[in-house]
C-alpha cells in the first residue's frame, strides 16, 4: 500500500463535500500538472491519503481511500489529464495544520514541506505514522 496527500480549497471541494459521497467516491478532477497526474497514474485501489484543506486552514483534516484508479478525467476532453477516485475514510480527530508539520524535525523531508504546492503528492509511510499521530489516530 502506498500513501498520498490530495490537496483541495475548502471553499470549492472540501472534506464535508468528499464525506457527503459516500463510499461511491468522487473525482479528484481538474489536476494540470503532470507530475501530480503521474503519482494518481501510480496509484491502487486501497491505497489510503490525507485530505488536505488549503489556503487559509492549510491542514490535514481526514483519510481517504482510492476507489476507483487512473482514468479520463470527465472535466476535459484532453486525453493527457486522468484522475481517481477516492472516498472519504474518517476525519482526524485534530486537523494537523502545516505549520505543525514543519515544526516537526522528522517531517522536514515531506513533500508537503519541500512542495507545499503540489495538489497530489507522495507521503512516506514513516510520515503517514507520525501525521496520524499528531491527528489523534
Amino acid at each position: 500500500m502506498n500513501y498520498w496527500l490530495f490537496k483541495s480549497e475548502p471553499n470549492t471541494w472540501g472534506w464535508d463535500d468528499q464525506v457527503a459521497k459516500g463510499d461511491a467516491g468522487e473525482e479528484w478532477d481538474g489536476v494540470r500538472n503532470y507530475q501530480a497526474r503521474n503519482f494518481m497514474r501510480d496509484m491502487a485501489i486501497g491505497d489510503l491519503g490525507f485530505f488536505y484543506h488549503s489556503l487559509k486552514e492549510k491542514a490535514v483534516v481526514g483519510i481517504v481511500e482510492v476507489c476507483a484508479t487512473a482514468h479520463p478525467d470527465s472535466t476535459t476532453d484532453d486525453d493527457r489529464w486522468e484522475c481517481v477516485d477516492i472516498k472519504a475514510v474518517k476525519p482526524l480527530k485534530t486537523p494537523v495544520t502545516l505549520d505543525m508539520v514543519k515544526a516537526d524535525p522528522r517531517l522536514s523531508e515531506m513533500v508537503l514541506v519541500k512542495n507545499s504546492r503540489l495538489s497530489v503528492q507522495p507521503v512516506r509511510p514513516e510520515e503517514w505514522d507520525i501525521i496520524c499521530e499528531m491527528g489523534g489516530l
